[in-house]
């Protein structure tokens, strides 16, 4: 999902950029004064208690309007992403605003705040107010309208450079070459944005196989938790010694070692497009554990896929890698490949139920060629991808 707040001072024109942003990247808009309009008219109970406000004179509360942003960002599920214009307006909105977000499993990817000269800006409203007959738009009133905007949306502003996701465009010129610097930027910020993908799938399922064609394809940074230990079990190290009591059993491996990989290998890629995950998180608790990794470092899951594979065929698959050279020492013995299999089934199913709710989880049939079963991912990573960006 792509997020953009669209900021400008009074007669900047956001709402006609708001218009070609919104058809360019399939974003649903959200204005705060739009919202509240709708929601009144709808006779809805968030409505009638922000009319109730309005009429008393009073300012319809944050609490209020969060939660209409809330409803209308779980409402539109058919976009790629939204666009928020005008909010939020003060830096308490500003983390409002994150944590909202955070709770949907999504963030804010950039802001553009459109420059625009005050006496261009005056020059711009008061030929508005004579066009459209509005004699309350006198010289005073905009000067006020645009000192608000200056004492209470600039440090709003500054929040955001501060996190590195602002960026400035110049609002004089026409109309398309304004949007063209617009885009330029939101194209700019999609590239700073990773692509993170986690597979899943039961033991046997070919996750190795495809995980790494895919990560390939996408310039992804492949990332297997099993691979990462065995290396540290050839190199004899300490998390190596302590993995290979566990992988032996069939169990999984301790938090903290797989942690202390994962990090390091982030590490060793800032450049990175992004990261693909196979096979991790295994528990519920390696779920928020990746969820607060990839957060601390301003990210995010993109996407989840499954590879469908019955028991059965897992059972076929794991017994035949055992007589090639492909083979793992837990693929020797039929009692760790079922405890393999139950690890799943208790541990990994509640991990894929997790991200059904956060509805970013992809079901692939696993059953096939190798070459159909990569053919299928890719078809939905391309729409996954969309989405996420």
């Amino acid at each position: 999902m792509y997020n953009i707040a669209l900021f400008g001072p009074p007669g900047a024109g956001k709402g006609t950029q708001s218009r070609k942003l919104i058809k360019k990247y399939n974003l649903a808009y959200i204005s705060t004064g739009d919202i509240l309009r709708e929601e009144i008219a709808d006779g809805s109970d968030l409505g009638m208690q922000a009319k109730s406000v309005i009429e008393k004179g009073g300012l319809v509360s944050d609490e209020i309007i969060v939660q209409i942003i809330e409803k209308k960002i779980k409402t539109n599920t058919e976009v790629n992403g939204f666009l928020f214009d005008g909010f939020p307006r003060t830096v308490v909105q500003a983390y409002i605003l994150e944590g909202l977000l955070l709770k949907l499993n999504t963030s804010l990817n950039c802001m553009v705040t459109l420059e625009v000269p005050q006496d261009q800006l005056m020059e711009r409203m008061l030929e508005r107010a004579k066009k459209e007959n509005r004699i309350d738009d006198t010289i005073e009133v905009i000067e006020n309208r645009l000192k608000e905007y200056k004492n209470k949306t600039i440090p709003v502003v500054d929040f955001y450079r501060d996190k590195g996701i602002c960026y400035s465009v110049d609002g004089i010129g026409t109309i398309d070459e304004i949007f063209e610097r617009i885009t330029n930027v939101v194209e700019q910020s999609l590239t700073k944005t990773w692509l993170n993908v986690v597979l899943f799938g039961p033991p046997g399922s070919g996750k190795g196989t495809q995980g790494k064609m895919v990560a390939d394809k996408y310039d992804l940074v492949y990332i297997s938790t099993g691979s990462l230990l065995r290396k540290e079990i050839e190199k004899g190290s300490d998390i190596g010694l302590t993995a290979k009591e566990y992988m032996e059993r069939g169990e999984i491996v301790p938090d903290e070692y797989a942690i202390k990989l994962i990090e390091k290998q982030i590490q060793t890629h800032p450049d990175a497009k992004g990261f693909f995950f196979k096979g991790y998180p295994r528990t519920i608790v390696q779920a928020y554990i990746l969820d607060g990794l990839l957060r601390k470092l301003g990210s995010s899951v993109s996407c989840v896929f499954n590879l469908d594979v019955p028991t059965l065929e897992s059972i076929k698959r794991l017994t035949a890698r055992s007589k090639t050279e492909q083979r793992r020492y837990y693929d020797m013995d039929t009692d760790v490949i079922i405890r393999r299999l139950e690890n799943f089934q208790k541990r990994t199913i509640p991990v894929l139920n997790y991200y059904e709710k956060q509805k970013n989880i992809y079901h692939i049939n696993g059953i096939g060629s190798e070459e159909e079963v990569y053919k299928r991912l890719v078809e939905n990573l391309e729409l996954a991808f969309k989405h996420a960006r």
